[in-house]
């Protein structure tokens, strides 16, 4: 692997290579000199917590130097293009920038047009993919159900502008999965399923985690619609919120995920948040050793 710009193309054995990998950082540590030597750049054009922090503790704790670049002191707020910041760091002897982006496709873009042999990792483009937010999500459900091939999974938010969606539905597929649903309001659902192989689509939440093992709760992306898009909240909570009652109809043991950030009381209720069933901070700290991985595999010879 030179990049990691989507999990759309990676077959079983990569995805399974980077899970295996990221378990054994998470389970017994990384050498701390792993990546010495090596810059990581992260540059991000929209807001993050989890995915910027653990970039840049999955840089240091594998010995890289990391440069957090600080848009609103750069020379973009002057006019320069994006492929001449890119060259401009390139300059610098980077060797992994990873780059989140409200466009589609521009980790792509920049990929295509680098000069030099630095990787570019995807940390998020628009609505079209989040690949190592479906990496994370895959290895937290393995962490308990290593059988994605009996798995039943249920997606359930806003999902015609979800990249991790995405991202999840094509991991889950590589992995085995035969059964992933995905629940939203016809206005949230995706046109068509091309993005989303081995998926069905509902919007009968309840008829849709029935018996699921899985539910992947997502909030409703504000920042890509239009206000006359943006549903009631307490309306939505009832129709497609996940509270006990919900939980209920699921496997006894289901396990409740969510990307973040939640927005209690519309998605996802508090009681199920943090309740038994919640993997949701496992997934924050599964993110950090899953990135870890991905440096590690971009950035040296696969272990």
């Amino acid at each position: 692997m030179r990049h990691l710009l989507t999990l759309e193309h990676l077959d079983r054995a990569t995805i399974t290579r980077l899970l295996d990998r990221a378990e054994r950082f998470r389970n017994e540590g990384a050498p701390r000199d792993l990546l010495a030597g090596r810059t990581v750049l992260t540059l991000f054009f929209e807001h993050s917590t989890r995915t910027r922090t653990s970039f840049v503790l999955a840089a240091k704790r594998l010995g890289a130097d990391n440069v957090n670049f600080d848009l609103s002191h750069s020379s973009t707020s002057k006019g320069e293009s994006l492929l001449d910041t890119l060259h401009t760091l390139e300059a610098m002897h980077l060797d992994a920038l990873v780059v989140r982006h409200n466009e589609n496709g521009m980790p792509q873009y920049l990929a295509d047009h680098a000069n030099t042999g630095v990787a570019i990792v995807n940390a998020g483009d628009g609505t079209h993919a989040h690949p190592t937010q479906g990496l994370l999500d895959a290895l937290t459900i393995r962490q308990r159900r290593p059988d994605f091939g009996n798995l039943r999974v249920t997606i359930c938010g806003d999902i015609r502008h979800s990249r991790v969606a995405r991202s999840d539905a094509q991991a889950l597929h590589a992995l085995g999965a035969r059964d992933i649903r995905l629940c939203a309001p016809r206005a949230m659902l995706p046109d068509a399923l091309d993005d989303f192989p081995g998926c069905t689509a509902s919007e009968d939440f309840d008829a849709a985690i029935e018996n699921a093992d899985v539910v992947v709760m997502l909030r409703i992306q504000k920042e890509r619609m239009a206000d006359a898009q943006l549903p009631d909240a307490s309306d939505y909570h009832a129709r497609y919120g996940l509270d006990a009652r919900r939980l209920a109809l699921a496997a006894e043991d289901c396990q409740v995920l969510h990307p973040g950030p939640i927005n209690r009381g519309v998605e996802i209720a508090p009681e199920v948040a943090d309740g038994p069933q919640s993997r949701i901070l496992d997934q924050v700290a599964n993110g950090v050793a899953v990135r870890m991985a991905v440096l590690a595999e971009l950035l040296t010879t696969p272990a």
